[in-house]
């Protein structure tokens, strides 16, 4: 196949498929070249991911593509993410393909070589045995996504605090250390932890879904907190007791790997929850609140990040997100949450929009994996250092476009009489 031709064949499955003309420059793996030169650089390397979308026309389709290597994007993701965006929004929104359309499909499959049986997933894709365990755990997974890559790989992507949760960028020039480090400090005012005098107990505090014991160690650290964190993850877990050993906080802190209904212990002055309800989805979402209602003392505080919906539901069919990084994670809106929080006994009594902070937190993210590809591809696999950073690329978009939001509560469990002792204002943690 001389020329251009396969380039243009590729155009044209793809304004057959989508319905629109796709705003990228093609080049194929015969060497043809299609499409306007100012376009976003897509690499086609093989028939099969010609195959993978005449069988699977839509998100899930083009994700098993990339994350298989079959097509590949030049540059960085984001800025190409940013120019197919209007592209991206119209999959799965066109009407059904015509008789005709499917006559030309299948002409120009059967010219490029591209007819057969539906390609195999990639091996990373969560399917089977793995999808049902992930649904029945109720729980969050070890890092996100439901994929492990270790602690090596996303020490590269979170940087230094290892962090799994937004910064708080509060001042320009801050980097992602800083602006993670802010975001500690945040949490730990909205909890009181800085309120002891000198000399004074530290608080007792629940990190549930602790990740690497960061929030926990900080606080044990600055503040004199001791305390409990829980992670699904037994690297997690062993790594954070290290890190605990390390800094000399072993005394003070205990990690241990269990579930969120599994803890038994004397009520916490403060419990931190970071994004744990995702995952228990609405079904359980009150028991949850419940379980963590008792898990707190009387005027003792929950803080709890919330990546949610707005609108109306998120389409049902299966996503990239579905198959590749939280199976069965259910968005919800925040007053869904608040009714549910509330309705175990427990009082809202703030809440602040982080959308902007994640998606700039995501961004650095981004910038961090492309900026060590190389090594990460070695810590964990191609594939799988492709799912992270297509995840992280598109969840930064889609906070910064308003498809999904972010927030964070900030939770008490008043006394029986009603007393709830926190500050009158917000000033106490804005600062």
């Amino acid at each position: 196949m001389a020329g251009p031709v396969v380039a243009e064949r590729l155009h044209d499955i793809l304004l057959r498929l989508f319905g629109l003309e796709a705003p990228v420059r093609l080049y194929a793996w015969d060497g043809s070249v299609a499409g306007p030169t100012e376009a976003p650089a897509v690499r086609v390397h093989s028939r099969r991911a010609v195959r993978r979308l005449l069988w699977r026309p839509d998100e899930l389709g083009l994700a098993r593509a990339f994350v298989a290597g079959e097509i590949e994007v030049d540059g960085p993701i984001l800025t190409a993410l940013e120019r197919l965006a209007p592209f991206g929004r119209s999959i799965g929104a066109r009407p059904e393909l015509t008789a005709a359309d499917r006559s030309e499909l299948m002409r120009a499959a059967v010219y490029l070589g591209a007819v057969g049986p539906a390609p195999k997933p990639p091996e990373e894709e969560i399917t089977g045995a793995e999808r049902r365990h992930a649904l029945d755990r109720d729980t969050a997974p070890s890092g996100s996504p439901d994929n492990p890559v270790g602690t090596r790989f996303l020490a590269k992507v979170f940087g230094q605090t290892l962090m799994l949760g937004a910064g708080y960028w509060a001042e320009p020039g801050m980097s992602l250390d800083d602006a993670q480090r802010a975001g500690l400090q945040l949490a730990c005012r909205k909890l009181g932890l800085t309120d002891r005098d000198a000399g004074q107990r530290g608080a007792r505090l629940l990190d549930v879904d602790c990740g690497w014991g960061t929030f926990l160690l900080h606080a044990a650290e600055h503040h004199a907190v001791t305390g409990l964190g829980i992670t699904a993850s037994a690297e997690q877990a062993e790594q954070a007791t290290k890190r605990a050993v390390d800094a000399g906080l072993a005394g003070r802190v205990e990690f241990r790997v269990a579930d969120w209904r599994e803890v038994e212990a004397d009520p916490f002055d403060a419990v931190v929850a970071y994004g744990l309800a995702d995952y228990v989805g609405e079904d359980r979402l009150g028991e949850y609140a419940r379980t963590l209602h008792g898990l707190l003392r009387p005027g003792g505080r929950l803080l709890v990040n919330q990546v949610g919906r707005r609108g109306e539901p998120l389409a049902q069919e299966r996503s990239f997100l579905d198959a590749y990084v939280h199976p069965g994670a259910e968005l919800l809106p925040i007053g869904t949450v608040t009714n549910l929080v509330e309705g175990a006994g427990l009082e809202v009594r703030d809440v602040e929009a982080m959308r902007e902070h994640y998606a700039r937190t995501l961004r650095a993210w981004v910038a961090n994996l492309e900026g060590a590809w190389d090594e990460c591809v070695r810590q964990a696999s191609p594939g799988r250092a492709r799912i992270w950073l297509l995840y992280l690329a598109v969840s930064a978009l889609a906070f910064e476009a308003a498809r999904i939001s972010a927030y964070q509560l900030l939770v008490v469990r008043p006394h029986t009489d009603g007393r709830a002792p926190l500050p009158a204002t917000r000033s106490a943690w804005q600062h």
